[in-house]
């Protein structure tokens, strides 16, 4: 039970830890996230963090928090799922009420204006970094590779609604990945036998 109850802290701690310094949220706090429950921690091995992040990011509501709820359940079923999330929003939460009343006061300040344009800019480098480290890991052959750029594609240009882009690249992963066995069969088949996979092909004779 001690035990336990340590990790329980240790979640609540840890994600408490990423939360208030990760400014921007989101695809912001993936750098951090993965540093400290990979990195440093050792609870998620690396391969399992894209998989996670790819159902953080198709599921409704904030990628930082369905991430922190996930590496939760994850580590120490419902009860770390809770914790994590705890420690994930209340920081947060905490420092929103603060800086609103801040703000109220202070929003027309040049100094606050000025300090805003960075934070900013931050923000923008620390998703080009997330993004580059997911890439590292998710596009892993062609397909993948394919499926990215015309993702990317119809974003920039045609400004097709992320949801449907979410649904068709994983209709897409699941097509490929049901037939590229039946495919990969029949090729190998035709091969070695020089016929079709079905072995119905008709053999010539060499006196006809």
């Amino acid at each position: 039970m001690k035990s336990q109850q340590i990790r329980m802290w240790d979640l609540f701690l840890a994600f408490c830890k990423i939360s208030p310094i990760t400014f921007g949220g989101g695809y912001a706090m993936i750098p951090m996230i993965e540093k400290e429950v990979v990195e440093r921690r050792g609870w998620i091995e690396a391969k399992e963090m894209p998989e996670m992040l790819a159902v953080a990011g198709s599921a409704p509501g904030a990628i930082g928090v369905n991430t922190s709820i996930m590496v939760g359940y994850r580590i120490a079923g419902v009860r770390g799922a809770l914790f994590a999330l705890l420690g994930m929003m209340l920081p947060t939460f905490l420092i929103a009420v603060l800086l609103t009343i801040l703000l109220l006061r202070f929003y027309d300040s040049s100094i606050v204006k000025a300090a805003f344009k960075g934070i900013a800019s931050a923000v923008v480098a620390m998703i080009l970094f997330a993004g580059y480290r997911m890439a590292k890991t998710s596009i892993v052959d062609l397909t993948t590779l394919l499926i990215a750029c015309f993702t990317v594609l119809l974003l920039l240009f045609f400004s097709v609604n992320p949801v449907w882009m979410i649904l068709v690249g994983g209709a897409a992963s699941f097509v490929y990945v049901t037939l590229k066995p039946f495919a990969v069969r029949k090729f190998m088949h035709k091969t070695k036998t020089g016929m079709p996979a079905s072995g119905k092909g008709k053999t010539r004779s060499r006196f006809s």
